[in-house]
């Protein structure tokens, strides 16, 4: 009979509050609360390029050879009995070792840049906008309005190397050597018998170039890193509404075990969150989860850890597919006692662990 006109007063509430906008056939005895249809992403991966493409340089240097040749010191002539032959001398100019080049290679240059990728789209939601200052209406839900606000998307930056200056190859000339050797050559030849002389060869060394220096160029790849991107699939924000047990609009414990200042679940509470939490949720409505403390300890530290209390259970869900919109979280430190043990009252440990909760309870989808 309570659960009945329970829920009669609720949908007199919602007949309020929202005029029209009711539940069709509802269920005497359940109680409604509004769903709305999340939003849905999926995950993209795109490779970035953190270092490019470029070639490297080898050199090898020119290659000799040394080999003997036999040259013409002393042309053969004649000579006379009576008037010797005049000789004179000539200066021949040869290379012992002929022109090359030398290479030397500048390594390739890079500069440091960062590119800019874009990790998550923009997208929005609907938010309600508090109640008029001017409204005289007794009714909460009375004078407020639907927001539908933009979420900016969200952008990473990351570090890559850019190629500033390729690698060259520069030439640099090597002179040969040169060298002079002395040969006699007839200037006036006998004038009278003649008599001829054998010509005279000297066996010289010189160095010849076999091979010219020459570069090798090898191929470095390009370097590249996957970054994940969410990309928005499916826009949500439809509502509906949903019939839920009416005791589940109050707040409902969470019989969670936590250790003393820890807010981290361990398998037991990940055992309770998963038999009690998570079938509501799956069934798509959306829930507000609250986080107590007890007295010992500083306000400021009790809040603090509460919070924690509250994101580690909203984060667990997250992580087992819960969408985000369906939780709402918030930790009172110890501003909510149950029962006397406030500061400065002596109580037992069991009297603490009261006031040490977590609880939860169904709430309209924002």
């Amino acid at each position: 009979m309570k659960k009945f006109l329970l829920s009669i007063a609720i949908v007199m509430m919602a007949t309020v509050t929202f005029g029209q906008d009711l539940p069709e056939n509802p269920e005497p005895g359940k109680c409604y609360v509004r769903c709305k249809t999340p939003d849905i992403y999926k995950n993209e991966t795109v490779n970035i390029a953190v270092s490019p493409e470029y070639k490297k340089i080898v050199t090898f240097p020119a290659e000799y050879r040394t080999i003997q040749e036999k040259v013409l010191i002393k042309e053969s002539g004649q000579e006379v009995k009576i008037v010797p032959a005049v000789w004179g001398t000539q200066e021949v100019t040869y290379f012992e070792k002929e022109d090359g080049t030398r290479l030397e290679s500048q390594k390739a240059v890079f500069i440091q840049g960062f590119e800019t990728v874009e990790t998550k789209a923009a997208s929005a939601s609907w938010e309600m906008s508090e109640k008029m200052p001017n409204c005289d209406s007794d009714n909460p839900d009375d004078c407020r309005y639907w927001c539908y606000k933009p979420l900016p998307a969200e952008f990473k930056t990351m570090p890559v190397e850019k190629l500033q200056s390729d690698a060259t190859v520069v030439k640099i000339p090597i002179p040969g050597v040169r060298k002079t050797y002395q040969r006699k050559v007839m200037v006036k030849p006998p004038s009278t018998t003649l008599v001829k002389t054998e010509a005279e060869y000297q066996t010289i060394e010189k160095t010849v170039l076999v091979r010219d220096a020459r570069t090798e160029e090898v191929v470095i790849p390009a370097v590249y890193r996957s970054v994940t991107k969410e990309i928005l699939v499916q826009k949500g924000g439809l509502t509906s509404w949903k019939a839920v047990d009416c005791q589940l609009i109050d707040n409902t414990p969470l019989p969670i075990n936590w250790d003393f200042s820890s807010a981290t679940l361990n398998e037991g509470a990940k055992q309770i969150i998963d038999a009690r939490l998570l079938p509501i949720l799956n069934d798509g409505v959306a829930v507000f989860i609250e986080s107590h403390t007890d007295m010992r300890g500083t306000k400021k530290d009790n809040q603090e850890l509460s919070d924690r209390r509250a994101k580690a259970v909203t984060d667990y869900l997250i992580s087992k597919g819960i969408n985000l919109s369906q939780l709402y979280a918030k930790g009172f430190g110890e501003s909510r006692l149950l029962n006397k043990c406030s500061d400065d009252v002596v109580c037992s440990e069991s009297e603490h662990a009261v006031n040490r909760r977590t609880t939860f309870r169904v709430v309209n989808q924002k």
